[in-house]
């Protein structure tokens, strides 16, 4: 049965297959960029200026509030009141669904890649900032050329995990009507009553694209980690008969 209804309905899986990737894959990108972002404000130092200093205290406050809400709601009530807000705010004209899709799913991933970039930071030595500064670099150059980079190696577990939550929380998106892969398992539903076998089929499909992309991921991440056993070859106070001796060239 479940055969059956694959070969009948495959292109609206597809079609729904390739939205949830779409939506959860830019979704996790543009969150990654709104976390490194805030994570980059929220870790400057204060400036001595007293007006600067309270308009950073503003804006972290502003940045605390944002993150707590969106990690503190669910986001297919987030995705109700950003669709319907927007249509309310413009007589009722929607915004197309594709687009909400996005920003809904972007917002969401960017107040926990917020914290995940956070803790990455944190994670880096101290050092790291201080030998930046030493040599005159400010404090964005010091995220961007140093901090980040190194951070990003540490959450990146973390990033992949976050954009294999958002293959499954797009079909909340379903709310608002846009076409993911849960959505198009409801319209096929209506049309032939199977509603087991469908959700069952559906399910399977959720499944292998999740266990798939993390099988990939982790081969990525180590392929990042390179060799785990390798050898240092000598020193700079090394002679070149003791390099050759090391190397085995000499018994």
């Amino acid at each position: 049965m479940i055969i059956e209804i694959l070969k009948e309905y495959y292109p609206m899986l597809f079609k729904g297959v390739g939205y949830t990737l779409l939506v959860a894959l830019v979704g996790t990108v543009i969150g990654l960029l709104i976390g490194i972002l805030i994570g980059t404000y929220r870790t400057m130092p204060k400036p001595k200026n007293k007006f600067l200093r309270a308009m950073k205290r503003v804006g972290d406050f502003l940045l605390a509030a944002y993150i707590e809400v969106f990690r503190g709601t669910p986001m297919m009530v987030q995705a109700m009141v950003i669709f319907w807000g927007f249509a309310l705010l413009n007589g009722g004209a929607t915004l197309d669904v594709t687009v909400s899709g996005l920003i809904i799913v972007s917002i969401n991933t960017g107040a926990y890649m917020a914290e995940i970039v956070r803790g990455g930071v944190i994670s880096i030595d101290s050092g790291q900032f201080e030998g930046a500064h030493a040599i005159g670099m400010g404090h964005g150059k010091t995220m961007f050329y140093i901090v980040i980079p190194q951070a990003l190696r540490n959450i990146l577990p973390s990033i992949a995990n976050e954009f294999i939550i958002n293959i499954k929380d797009t079909s909340v998106l379903n709310v608002i009507g846009f076409t993911e892969l849960f959505f198009q398992a409801r319209t096929i539903v209506s049309i032939n009553y199977q509603t087991f076998a469908t959700y069952l089929l559906v399910a399977i499909i959720y499944f292998v694209l999740t266990f798939g992309i993390s099988m990939l991921l982790r081969f990525v991440e180590r392929k990042m980690d390179g060799k785990k056993n390798f050898k240092v070859l000598g020193s700079q106070n090394m002679d070149a008969d003791s390099f050759v001796r090391e190397e085995g060239g000499i018994g």
